[in-house]
């Protein structure tokens, strides 16, 4: 039997591939092993960038194995049981130090868009992705937070009219309502998230994490509560071995070189 999740590392930046070609299912075992590789990748200070993509090139996920529903509700105990699970995992995800890139291509329905929602960046297919939250058609709603999300990603009433009417958008119509940052063509896709992946991690550490949690983890609160949170990831970096570096290499007209100890190099 194959992993579920397969996790490679290339420099600081970590590949998550979710192993169910063609249709890269949320199995029970993937929402696992991702859960325990959310939970490892936060500590890990060798990586600063994460990746999560579907096996092959044909989807990236289609979501939830509805196959595996009264699996998941004995597993759990409860159908909150079940759902408190993937909400916890996205909610990790979006409110870990380092950022996380999702690639969407092919059908990114259900929790297939839910878990991006969580990433930090999201880059889509220029051609064949259908792209949204179908559960209308199933006399469902989302429950893995998509409503609440989207609604923060792309608006109000672009949330309601893809949720709604169970609509699948493209690539360059994602792109055009701010569901995603970048568009490519699909053979191109993998590649630009490893090249974004390897830039992100380039960056100092501290003041990353000061920004993810300014931005994403002062969302929800005022403008005041916003700047504190800014002030904090002030405070964190003023020092810091990765700021002393930035100082030097602006002073020195070279490119920076983070992630380095005081006194190496």
């Amino acid at each position: 039997m194959s992993d579920a999740l397969l996790i490679e590392q290339k420099g600081r930046v970590v590949t998550l591939t979710n192993n169910d070609a063609p249709y890269n299912r949320m199995t029970l075992d993937f929402m696992d092993a991702l859960e325990r590789a959310v939970r490892k990748l936060a500590k890990d200070d060798s990586v600063g960038a994460v990746i999560i993509r579907g096996a092959g090139d044909e989807n990236f996920s289609v979501g939830m194995n509805l196959k595996q529903f009264g699996e998941g509700i004995k597993r759990f105990g409860s159908i909150e049981g079940m759902l408190d699970q993937r909400l916890r995992v996205i909610a990790q995800i979006e409110r870990m130090s380092k950022p996380w890139i999702a690639t969407m291509y092919g059908f990114c329905l259900g929790g297939g868009l839910e878990l991006p929602l969580g990433c930090h960046f999201r880059l889509a297919a220029e051609e064949d992705a259908k792209i949204g939250l179908p559960e209308m058609d199933l006399g469902a709603v989302p429950g893995w937070g998509g409503s609440a999300r989207l609604a923060r990603c792309v608006g109000r009433d672009q949330a309601l009219d893809m949720i709604l009417r169970a609509k699948k958008i493209s690539g360059p119509e994602a792109l055009r309502i701010g569901l995603v940052q970048e568009v490519w063509p699909n053979a191109e896709l993998q590649e630009r998230a490893q090249e974004l992946g390897q830039e992100l991690a380039r960056q100092p550490s501290l003041a990353v994490a000061g920004v993810l949690d300014a931005i994403v983890g002062s969302g929800a609160l005022s403008l005041e509560e916003g700047i504190a949170a800014e002030r904090r990831a002030v405070r964190m970096t003023a020092g810091s071995p990765d700021e002393k570096e930035g100082m030097r290499a602006f002073l020195e007209k070279r490119p920076p070189v983070f992630h380095k100890e005081d006194g190496e190099g």
